[in-house]
């Protein structure tokens, strides 16, 4: 990691998407150099990477957090069970 780039493992889901976005908007401006644009790239899918875990690791809690009428936990059901 070079100095000035932030520690994407420390970066909480909305800073990385904020950075994901950014580097999106970058991308997408066509001003940017083709090896410039290949580094981004990479950043960018290491964004998306850590916001997908971050995902992953907030649906697992969700389903482990189900509870009956009576406030009870009744187990656990899939976070997309409805869809």
């Amino acid at each position: 990691m070079t100095e000035g780039t932030p520690d994407i493992s420390q970066m909480t889901f909305e800073q990385a998407l904020r950075a994901l976005e950014e580097v999106v908007k970058r991308l997408e401006s066509g001003e940017v150099p083709l090896d410039d644009s290949i580094n981004l790239y990479e950043q960018g899918e290491k964004l998306r990477q850590h916001c997908q875990a971050r995902l992953d690791s907030a649906q697992a809690r969700i389903e482990k957090i189900v509870a009956g009428a009576d406030g009870k936990a009744t187990g656990t059901t899939p976070f997309d069970a409805d869809s």
